[in-house]
């Protein structure tokens, strides 16, 4: 197998595909960029996870197919289109509930399912795709694995570290927050979102982000189309700067996005989530239940940055 492989003129959009190490493969197109890694029984299966890669760009063509309607507000969309991935991305922000969020707000956490999804049926014991921070994650019994949770989505330090074990085998972990690839009407640094899958993370996660938010002009928004003209959120104001704000709005910021967790998970849509605002944080009570470890993160400690 090369170390690269560049597909090009599929839907005119230049598909790439690159073996990282002896673990990991990459799968890149547009706003999509996956890390796919698979083990069995601890040992890399670098060539499964090159067929997923492969795998990803059909889904990713798939969800394009009915982006217009995916880009409408979901409580108007009667009928979802005709296709699992379309579905999926409809039931997860629907099960959120914010009347705003178009189904869009769970492409990237849908792709990593049906990648994962993909893999898992193929008899591996372990699998980890990263699709740009939302992460989705199959394991089979007895196996483990270490998710380390940054503070602000524009650092690569991290501050905690999760454990997840087999006592259910899907887990999703996503991350949401001003600064990210995606807009948002909050002010979180991030907003990470563990639930049993990561397309139902990614949507919780963009809504608890969007929850993060006080008034004060040294918040400053924008209809989203004046930042990026293709977006989804055409005519809602997203948030393009933060000042300094006092510490009671920061922490009335962070109470605020804590409620909205505190709810999706009593209406038993997310297993937990940690928001971080600044050098604050908050996290629901729920999560230490539902993860087998929480530990502050440190220097040399095996985890999966996200």
């Amino acid at each position: 197998m090369s170390n690269a492989v560049l597909l090009v003129n599929r839907m005119s959009y230049d598909y790439y595909i690159g073996v990282i190490d002896e673990e990991s493969v990459l799968a890149e197109c547009g706003p999509m960029r996956l890390i796919i890694r698979a083990w069995n029984k601890g040992k890399p299966q670098i060539h499964l996870a090159y067929r997923a890669a492969e795998q990803s760009f059909m889904y990713l063509e798939r969800i394009a197919r009915h982006r217009p309607e995916l880009s409408r507000p979901f409580p108007k969309i009667e009928t979802p289109p005709p296709d699992a991935l379309a579905i999926a991305m409809v039931q997860s922000v629907d099960a959120v509930g914010d009347g705003d969020l178009t189904p869009m707000a769970a492409v990237a956490g849908t792709i990593a399912d049906a990648v994962a999804d993909w893999l898992f049926e193929m008899e591996v014991t372990r699998v980890i795709v990263d699709n740009g921070g939302d992460i989705a994650i199959r394991i089979a019994k007895g196996e483990t694995v270490n998710v380390g949770i940054r503070p602000s989505i524009r650092t690569a330090a991290m501050s905690h570290v999760l454990g997840l074990d087999s006592r259910t085998k899907s887990w999703g972990v996503t991350t949401s927050g001003f600064g990210g690839r995606s807009l948002t009407r909050g002010i979180a640094s991030a907003a990470t979102v563990i639930a049993a899958n990561a397309s139902v993370a990614d949507a919780a996660s963009t809504a608890i982000a969007n929850a993060c938010l006080v008034k004060d002009e040294n918040i400053r928004q924008k209809p989203a189309e004046q930042i990026d003209l293709g977006t989804d959120l055409g005519g809602i104001p997203v948030t393009s700067s933060v000042g300094k704000l006092s510490p009671a709005q920061l922490e009335a910021a962070l109470e605020t996005a804590l409620h909205r967790a505190e709810d999706l998970v009593v209406r038993n849509v997310i297993f937990g989530a940690i928001i971080y605002l600044g050098k604050s944080f908050v996290m629901t009570s729920s999560l230490k239940t539902f993860v087998s470890r929480i530990s502050l993160a440190a220097d040399g400690q095996e985890a999966f940055e996200h």
